[in-house]
């Protein structure tokens, strides 16, 4: 089981040692591994922000930039790590919905409540792991949502990640992707394409047709297994 990416933004310095202090308590009592990043300031960390955390503890009211307008440069970057509050202002709480945050805890959090919110966040933490895997995008980590990937074409050392709203570039091998994406349901097709089967909408001939209309050469020793495998997808689906 891989270590949880916990990103602590705090500018109280008693508020944040209670908050390590329980996510200490936490580890100790569930055996789960965290890896904790504090910053003092919504400045501090959404200015640089890169999408490698899990959950996000925000405290709302800080000095520089507060926790509802560091969520929103976030959300610009990054529309899956989860994001909860921990405020003395219970008014915030509708209004952290709209940078889609889990839930808020209001301040002093007791640490049954603290608890509770974390196994929350890591369940579904948990849940969307399968789902995303980290690339490197010009040198910096960015999640990719693998529902949104339709096929990867390589061509020569650039692989072309056709996504469901447009397209990006990474450097890599196929046979790389191709390794990392194993239990993920992509299939090579050919020698350039590997598909994401649940965008794979019918055969015909030797194509796939995909969700965005494209029809893709499925190579005539892969074939057999190719519709082997869409076979057993569509059948688990």
């Amino acid at each position: 089981m891989r270590e949880i990416r916990i990103g602590v933004v705090e500018d109280d310095p008693s508020a944040c040692q209670r908050v390590l202090d329980y996510l200490n308590q936490y580890q100790s009592e569930t055996g789960e591994r965290f890896v904790v990043s504090v910053f003092d300031d919504g400045a501090q960390i959404a200015e640089q922000y890169a999408p490698v955390y899990d959950i996000l503890l925000l405290d709302i009211e800080m000095r520089h930039m507060d926790g509802m307008e560091a969520a929103r440069r976030i959300r610009e970057r990054d529309d899956s790590v989860i994001i909860v509050f921990i405020t003395a202002a219970p008014q915030y709480a509708i209004t952290g919905y709209q940078v889609g945050a889990l839930s808020y805890m209001l301040k002093p959090v007791p640490y049954f409540a603290f608890k509770q919110e974390i196994k929350r966040s890591i369940d579904t933490v948990r849940r969307r792991a399968d789902d995303a895997i980290l690339i490197d995008v010009g040198g910096r980590q960015q999640r990719l949502e693998l529902a949104d990937v339709v096929y990867l074409e390589s061509i020569r050392h650039t692989i072309i990640i056709h996504l469901l709203g447009g397209s990006m570039s990474v450097s890599g091998t196929l046979k790389d992707f191709e390794t990392r994406l194993t239990g993920h349901d992509f299939f090579r097709s050919n020698s350039c394409y590997l598909v994401n089967l649940r965008h794979v909408t019918g055969v015909a001939d030797q194509d796939c047709i995909m969700s965005n209309g494209e029809r893709l050469r499925v190579s005539r020793p892969r074939k057999k297994a190719f519709l082997t495998a869409l076979t057993d997808y569509m059948g688990g689906a």
